[in-house]
């Protein structure tokens, strides 16, 4: 443990603390009269001490009203002003930025819980989730610690937030299983194109689809969404018409619904924006509706214009937040 010499680049009670700290190792019999006199040796030649300093408070206050130290204040206190939170998704590290915001707040004497506020709100990303749940969050805070607990709850949050272009999984509640697709698997009915259906239980790579909307985030309030399968080359989850002067739409297989399928992006004859609602039903019967295409038995997934039920809940999971 090594002493180190005093240049108005570090925060004198810092630097006291660590003298004192250094020489009590190295002797444990050391006095304050020693401590002192070991400080003032290793004080840069450019800081001047006034006479008299008999006590390490004395050389703590005279140094602190030396130049160098309201140098290093503000130096700090731009270094604040300039900080930015860079989410962990984009190559942040939360746990080194809030370490170097605390510590840049310890140099710069930044005590007051406000100023520390308006810091931290500065150094997030300009996005309206950051923005409303800060100010939300943050309203009533009164120390640090709560400050800083907070802030790491909106840093979670966001980091499991379904963004533009995120990859996701729709689970279908009532059975467990993921609206799948197939590429250069059709319907051998209907629109005879790229057939979906309620697959696996788990995740797979039939199951993956890129979600994309025009907002900054997706709101149960008008709000379309587009799902992309990731596996077909530009095909969209959407439902084709039969006849496009009338709207009719292809009939699924087994229960004479409307067939739900994967098609291109640039067909005239189809829609692939969908909205959703929060569901809090309950009601969560099994539902599995198969049909089959040569020897391979698929669950049925189907539009329909009756009243919404459990069966027809499904649930989006972040795969893959986009960055």
């Amino acid at each position: 443990m090594d002493l180190s010499k005093y240049n108005g680049n570090i925060h004198p009670d810092e630097w006291i603390n660590d003298v004192q700290r250094c020489l009590r190792f190295k002797n444990s019999n050391s006095t304050s009269s020693d401590h002192l006199e070991v400080a003032i040796t290793l004080i840069d030649t450019n800081i001047l001490l006034p006479i008299g300093i008999d006590s390490l408070d004395k050389l703590r206050n005279a140094l602190k009203e030396d130049i160098s130290f309201i140098v290093f204040k503000n130096t700090n206190k731009r270094k604040l002003q300039s900080l930015k939170y860079i989410p962990e998704n984009k190559g942040g590290d939360t746990s080194k930025f809030i370490s170097n915001f605390l510590k840049l707040c310890y140099n710069a004497e930044i005590n007051d819980i406000e100023e520390k506020k308006d810091y931290l709100y500065n150094s997030l990303p300009m996005n309206s989730y950051f923005s409303n749940e800060f100010h939300k969050k943050t309203k009533n805070v009164n120390s640090v610690n709560e400050l800083i607990k907070e802030f790491e709850e909106i840093v979670f949050e966001e980091s499991i937030l379904i963004t533009n272009e995120s990859i996701i999984a729709l689970k279908h509640v009532a059975t467990g299983k993921y609206l799948s697709s197939v590429e250069n698997i059709y319907y051998t009915t209907g629109s005879r194109r790229q057939l979906v259906f309620a697959g696996n239980p788990v995740p797979d790579h039939n199951s993956l689809w890129k979600i994309k909307f025009d907002k900054e985030l997706a709101t149960y309030i008008n709000n379309s969404v587009k799902f992309q399968h990731t596996k077909s080359n530009n095909k969209f989850l959407g439902i084709y018409y039969d006849n496009y002067q009338t709207y009719d739409y292809f009939k699924s297989p087994s229960t004479d619904h409307t067939e739900v399928g994967c098609y291109f992006v640039n067909s005239s004859y189809w829609s692939d924006d969908w909205k959703f609602k929060y569901s809090k039903s309950e009601n969560h019967q099994g539902h599995d509706i198969q049909f089959t295409i040569g020897n391979d038995t698929f669950q049925e997934v189907i539009c329909h214009n009756e009243r919404l039920g459990g069966n027809d809940e499904w649930r989006i999971e972040l795969i893959k937040q986009y960055v």
